[in-house]
């Protein structure tokens, strides 16, 4: 928490922290999320003692830090892009418009902006935007559960509408099991048509 730390020094009060999940899948929606923590908070790094980068958690620990986070932080938002406008205008316009969704709904405007390795150019606001921030930043952390567990849910509620798929397992990402069904079965309103594995199962 080295970024809030220094942040807070500066006299920041709101850092808001974003990250995605869902870029690189075949098929869903790109969800952002944005999270202000009370980083004024004694015991904060005490109470999230373990959060970090959601890939690198469970599927049970993101679910106990997903509602460890919504109980502690300061405000929290969620912003989605459909896999049509991912088409539409590129996965990282796309992004850009979750992340924007995400800062949009929280109760407190942010004053600092801390964004795992995307920045927000059209956003006057200050901003740090890093790679591996996920790892880096606790409010970031935070934000990466939340967007993949937001992210997860969606895709087994799209399993029972598109059961042929198995998306309530792979998620929409390109597993050998996601492209079988695509050769057999061709692709769904949920998958991302402008994707190269898609292109060709419907070129075939």
């Amino acid at each position: 928490m080295q970024k809030e730390i220094a942040l807070l020094a500066q006299g920041y009060r709101f850092v808001a922290g974003l990250d995605e999940a869902g870029r690189g899948a075949w098929a869903g929606p790109v969800v952002a999320a944005a999270v202000i923590l009370p980083l004024d908070q004694p015991d904060l790094l005490g109470t999230l003692a373990g959060l970090r980068d959601s890939k690198k958690l469970t599927p049970h620990q993101r679910e106990q830090f997903f509602e460890l986070v919504r109980a502690t932080a300061t405000t929290a938002s969620v912003g989605v892009a459909s896999p049509a406008m991912v088409d539409q205008i590129n996965v990282v316009g796309a992004t850009r418009y979750a992340m924007h969704q995400a800062l949009a709904g929280l109760a407190i405007t942010p004053d600092y902006l801390l964004i795992d390795y995307l920045k927000l150019p059209d956003l006057d606001l200050p901003q740090d935007a890093f790679p591996k921030a996920d790892n880096l930043s606790l409010t970031v952390a935070a934000a990466s559960v939340m967007a993949k567990v937001i992210r997860d849910r969606l895709m087994i509620e799209f399993h029972r509408q598109y059961p042929g798929y198995d998306f309530d397992r792979h998620k929409g990402y390109g597993t050998p099991a996601h492209r079988t069904a695509l050769a057999a079965q061709g692709p769904c309103p949920l998958h991302r048509l402008s994707y190269k594995p898609l292109q060709a199962v419907r070129h075939s």
